[in-house]
């Protein structure tokens, strides 16, 4: 089932196709969530498995992939967009954070085969220091954009790909540039055309387990800058939606 979990409030038009779960209710949730939120949140999704595709708020609530990639009982790999590595140390033990959920999914996550993190700069991928950092397969922004090799090289990291196992995917809307989606977070400068190109690669093949989407801007900034930051939103998340949907159905 397609999911659309708010948190933030960001969220305001609920969807005929998408079920809206309204978690605004549920405290210590911004960027760390704490032990009993996690379980709150575990709560509302019991009866929801991993398939479909899932929006989860801004980048601040990154770490919701964790609570569909803990239902996956089988190895399988995940593809992450994002222009940060999110894969930071812990400052708050039982905690999990937008910026270290993905090192804590490496170091805890048994069934984790692969990882892909497509869309950072060379400098954040360089910053990576976690166990099980072998099954890390980063792709940079300098490796998708640098001129004449740049095809070569991401042609030989994709080849990396064991398309053996089912794959989970998780976009981040920070990895595109400002013209195709507006974030709380800095952002990288892929376009939506390179984002597609990348999904279809993966979406061709492998089984697609699930899709998680995040990357709203913030709903505290100024109404005349909200209503622009939205609408550029809402038309990359529809984009994305159909373009994943036409794939996997």
């Amino acid at each position: 089932m397609d999911l659309m979990l708010n948190f933030s409030n960001v969220y305001n038009m609920p969807t005929k196709k998408i079920k809206f779960i309204d978690c605004k209710n549920i405290r210590e949730t911004n960027m760390y969530c704490t032990e009993t939120a996690q379980n709150e949140i575990k709560d509302k999704l019991t009866k929801y498995s991993p398939k479909g595709i899932h929006f989860i708020d801004s980048g601040n609530y990154h770490y919701l992939t964790t609570f569909f990639t803990q239902k996956i009982k089988i190895p399988y790999s995940l593809i992450l967009f994002d222009f940060h590595n999110d894969m930071q140390n812990a400052i708050f033990d039982n905690m999990i954070s937008c910026g270290n959920w993905a090192k804590e999914l490496l170091e805890k996550d048994q069934n984790l085969h692969q990882l892909f993190l497509i869309g950072p700069s060379q400098n954040t991928i360089n910053a990576i220091h976690t166990k099980n950092q072998d099954k890390v397969i980063p792709i940079s922004i300098e490796n998708i954009q640098t001129p004449n090799n740049s095809c070569d090289v991401v042609a030989s990291k994709l080849r990396k790909f064991d398309s053996n196992f089912p794959t989970y995917l998780s976009i981040d809307k920070d990895v595109l540039s400002e013209k195709y989606a507006r974030t709380n977070w800095n952002q990288g400068q892929m376009s939506l055309v390179t984002l597609k190109k990348f999904l279809s690669f993966f979406l061709k093949k492998s089984k697609i387990i699930g899709v998680d989407i995040c990357g709203e801007n913030s709903y505290d900034e100024p109404l005349s800058r909200k209503i622009i930051d939205e609408k550029i939103n809402k038309q990359t998340d529809v984009d994305l939606y159909n373009f994943i949907k036409s794939k996997i159905n």
